[in-house]
């Protein structure tokens, strides 16, 4: 073989391994592309529980217009009540609020850690719960219109607010950050992935974003879906 045929051989084979690294290197930048995207998008426990709290926060200003419109006497469809009082039942109480004694209460109990805490949080959902029972029972046409009735339904919508606002800040100030001092790294991702294992379980794929949009058709239906009119005028 000539020298100029093995040089030509050898620029060959490095084209060829070149272009291989290349594509290689093309072919690899997607995949870590969408690597660190599904790591961006990763939600922790804790901050899947405080987002749910926004759509409790977002079900109170709808018992507040409610309760607002009972004490004017003004009109109050009984049926915006019912749903709020329904999306409470199902994605707070019987889902959001079930995770919390299942999942999460239990670790504060077994470590010994904010233990008079948690004995209030459970005691509140209780009360909560029958909250609930009592404004669905009374969030009627017919009770709307009756005076004492009205009252009654105004009082229940009242006390909800009451105690799930300080119930709502003090798990997300004191309790779910104490969950990083009690679990693992490990263990603490793993209890993420349990939350949406129950979250797609429960609702499907996209059980949050259904109660946004439900709590969002709610506002839209009081007139209180504008952000900007909560804003304080000059």
């Amino acid at each position: 073989m000539t020298t100029s045929a093995s040089r030509r051989g050898v620029l060959r084979a490095g084209t060829f391994l070149g272009a291989a690294i290349a594509g290689a290197t093309a072919a690899a930048a997607p995949s870590r592309d969408k690597k660190k995207k599904d790591e961006a998008e990763e939600i922790g426990p804790g901050e899947d529980l405080m987002r749910e709290h926004g759509v409790l926060r977002r079900v109170l200003l709808v018992y507040g217009e409610a309760g607002r419109r009972l004490q004017r006497g003004g009109d109050l469809d009984a049926d915006v009540v019912q749903k709020g009082a329904r999306l409470i039942r199902k994605f707070i109480e019987d889902y959001h609020e079930r995770q919390e004694e299942e999942m999460v209460f239990p670790r504060f109990e077994r470590a010994h850690k904010l233990v008079e805490l948690v004995a209030v949080l459970r005691a509140q959902h209780q009360a909560g719960r029958k909250l609930t029972e009592r404004i669905q029972t009374l969030a009627t046409a017919a009770a709307i219109k009756d005076g004492a009735q009205r009252r009654q339904l105004q009082a229940a919508l009242d006390a909800f607010i009451q105690m799930y606002e300080p119930h709502a800040s003090r798990e997300d100030t004191v309790l779910f950050p104490a969950l990083h001092e009690i679990t693992s790294r490990s263990e603490y991702g793993a209890l993420g992935e349990d939350f949406e294992r129950r979250e797609h379980h429960t609702f499907g794929a996209d059980g949050f974003e259904q109660a946004v949009a439900e709590v969002d058709a709610l506002e839209k239906s009081l007139g209180i879906e504008d952000l900007a009119r909560f804003t304080p005028r000059p």
